[in-house]
């Protein structure tokens, strides 16, 4: 006989991360499938097919079924989470999970179904849905329910969610599609621009987490990349210095601190209050770029700081979630909503 036991999972487009009640987050995969070709069969998912990014023949294709956190590729994003739900279940002999999931804030009703359908072709017994900055306020500690204002920036690898939270209840919030993946994108344009070199994936990730900063001065650092000449077409090797990387992520941080802005201006006083007096909470990988909560600080002129183990943050609100599903069950989109909705 399998066990009922409730899940979280926060389906990033950069990691999915599953959390089971009473035993914490139980996995941490990258959010991509290997596919071939030809016959649509399934090689490798998470660690394994992350391996082949970028490395794979013609027959091969490494996805990542998630970008700028919306499903991209419903098909393969079904296939990775049932792989994922049920190499957690089979472990633990678990039966039929009620689950809950996180989505961006600014996700659509469509993009909303599509999770459900995918959640619900999975076997489990109820999914229910949860915005992304409220799950992170959550599993970051904020006492949400209380009648007083949080401000919290999400910042994954698809998308950066930004959110004042009231009462258990997004009061202002504000979703942009930039996050991780386009910081990489910005690092290789720059590197390419400057130096000729085209650069992969992986290497530009590398340098954003070992030598990166978002704010100048913060640290001064180099290393060596390698890459492929853009005039030769031979493999060659730079130097590049912190201060290239921080003057490359200029762009898309400007955009998330542009977000920031909208959301403080939209905000009611009362609660704009409280933000100042608490401060804006960072989770999320993309929040762990250095000195990026200096830079939010100096630009908003409030208080900015790093929450604990941001990267699980938004898994572990789920499991939060899942606690007091009492006290938000009115204000979740659930599989039963969504199919009287439509």
């Amino acid at each position: 006989m399998g066990l009922f036991v409730d899940m979280g999972i926060d389906l990033g487009t950069a990691s999915v991360l599953i959390y089971l009640k009473g035993k914490g987050i139980v996995l941490n995969e990258p959010s991509v499938v290997a596919i071939e070709q030809q016959s649509h069969k399934v090689l490798a998912v998470g660690v394994e097919a992350q391996k082949m990014l970028g490395r794979t023949p013609g027959n091969i294709i490494a996805t990542r079924p998630l970008r700028e956190g919306v499903i991209a590729d419903f098909d393969i994003t079904e296939i990775m989470l049932k792989h994922f739900i049920l190499e957690v279940c089979k472990k633990r002999r678990l039966f039929r999970p009620r689950v809950v999931v996180c989505i961006p804030a600014g996700t659509t009703s469509v993009e909303k179904k599509a999770v459900i359908e995918a959640v619900a072709r999975t076997g489990a017994k109820e999914a229910y849905l949860i915005e992304e900055p409220r799950a992170a306020a959550l599993g970051a500690g904020l006492e949400i329910f209380e009648p007083c204002g949080h401000m919290i920036v999400d910042i994954g690898g698809g998308t950066s969610d930004i959110a004042v939270l009231s009462m258990g209840e997004i009061v202002v919030s504000c979703s942009v599609r930039v996050g991780g993946d386009k910081f990489d994108d910005a690092i290789i344009r720059y590197i390419k621009k400057k130096q000729n070199i085209l650069i992969g994936e992986r290497s530009a990730e590398s340098l954003k987490i070992k030598i990166g900063s978002a704010f100048p001065g913060s640290r001064s650092l180099t290393q060596e990349v390698r890459g492929r000449d853009l005039v030769s077409g031979l493999p060659r090797s730079v130097e590049v210095t912190t201060e290239q990387i921080a003057e490359a992520l200029n762009e898309p941080l400007s955009i998330i601190l542009q977000g920031i802005r909208q959301v403080l201006e939209r905000t009611p006083p009362e609660l704009a209050g409280d933000i100042i007096e608490r401060g804006i909470v960072l989770t999320g990988g993309g929040a762990m770029l250095d000195g990026l909560n200096k830079l939010i600080a100096r630009e908003t002129g409030v208080p900015s700081y790093l929450a604990e183990d941001p990267i699980e943050c938004v898994a572990k609100g789920t499991g939060k979630a899942l606690e007091c599903l009492d006290l938000l069950s009115g204000t979740l989109i659930t599989t039963r909503s969504m199919t009287a909705a439509l």
